[in-house]
């Protein structure tokens, strides 16, 4: 299998995020001699802070921004974005979309410094919402995308974007590469504050029923919603091997092992050792009935698919959020590397 040449210089941009620290992490793992990692927060938001890279905080909305940030890099790794659970994005979609100009802004600047390969990273919420109306529901190939009617704001900016990448490979040669994530999750990352995802939100409210002695836990929906959820080791192998690749059109990289949010909160409530009784709230933002992700075009062209189980990323993902919460934190203290 192909992989980036380390001594290429390469650029992760949102770099300061969830998976962006992580991103970071096993590009010196790997032994690149040259990392960019830029992020808008200031340093003592970011998740992960490594000093074996060139760590700088830009706004990549601003043309000049990006140009500073692409300047003799080889590798562009986007994962920078406005974005959040859903609800965060049902309630900011002005925001969401205005990172369209993040990802224009960097195609131009990498064009014009000449990079060997761009990656996007896109979202299963560039999907039709049609065909995502039922809790069985039959997975989503690339193809369904088409044609388009994505979640309102967040979905219409991803896949505005993909549009750009693939028009800035066909009209100028920028050697681009997007894949569509399905629900990352893991350490390090968005745990609290409204921007948290599921798999983050419930570990947090598992801890705290637990840690407070009132086992309740509120459940966006009625938990019937079905969801694949993908484990942060796996989004950066496939994210990394996709952009070393000739594959050029868009690709799912996500787990194919589909649950309700019941069943979600099932696997926590063994992890912890507890059990909970569930309050519904059927007015909360829910986004689709169903979402899976199948992989069988990532698998005929790579021979691969996400493989850590939901129980395994689960048990690492709660340990880290409940000592979060056990330290009555704000914000995660930073690691270091």
């Amino acid at each position: 299998m192909r992989k980036l040449d380390p001594s290429g210089s390469i650029l992760i941009t949102g770099g300061g995020g969830f998976i962006g620290g992580w991103m970071v992490h096993e590009a010196i793992k790997r032994g690149f001699s040259s990392i960019r990692s830029v992020d808008i927060k200031p340093f003592d938001e970011w998740y992960q802070v490594h000093a074996g890279a060139e760590n700088l905080i830009g706004d990549l909305r601003n043309p000049d921004d990006c140009r500073k940030a692409v300047h003799g890099i080889n590798y562009v790794i986007n994962l920078a974005a406005d974005m959040g659970g859903m609800g965060y994005i049902e309630a900011h979609r002005a925001r969401c979309m205005i990172s369209v100009l993040i990802n224009t802004n960097l195609l131009c600047a990498a064009k014009e410094a000449g990079a060997v390969r761009f990656f996007y990273a896109s979202s299963a919420c560039v999907y039709n919402v049609a065909k995502q109306r039922d809790a069985d529901v039959t997975p989503l190939k690339e193809e369904d995308a088409y044609p388009a009617m994505p979640e309102d704001g967040y979905g219409w900016e991803k896949l505005f974007s993909e549009r750009m990448c693939r028009h800035f490979r066909e009209d100028f040669g920028v050697q681009t590469r997007v894949a569509r994530y399905h629900n990352v999750y893991g350490p390090h990352g968005t745990w609290f504050g409204g921007r948290e995802k599921a798999p983050a939100a419930l570990c947090r409210k598992v801890a705290e029923a637990k840690l407070s002695g009132k086992h309740e836990i509120e459940i966006w929906g009625d938990g019937g919603q079905t969801r694949t959820f993908m484990y942060i080791d796996d989004c950066v192998f496939g994210t990394l091997m996709l952009t070393a690749s000739d594959f050029a059109d868009p690709v799912n990289i996500g787990s194919a092992e589909l649950v309700t949010l019941n069943q979600l909160v099932d696997t926590l409530e063994s992890i912890a050792g507890i059990t909970l009784r569930r309050k519904y709230i059927l007015d909360a933002p829910k986004g689709v009935r169903g979402r899976s992700s199948d992989n069988t075009l990532i698998q005929k062209a790579f021979g691969w698919e996400p493989k850590i189980s939901l129980q395994e990323g689960l048990e690492k993902t709660y340990r880290w959020i409940y000592d979060q919460v056990v330290a009555g934190s704000q914000l995660p203290k930073v690691a270091k590397a």
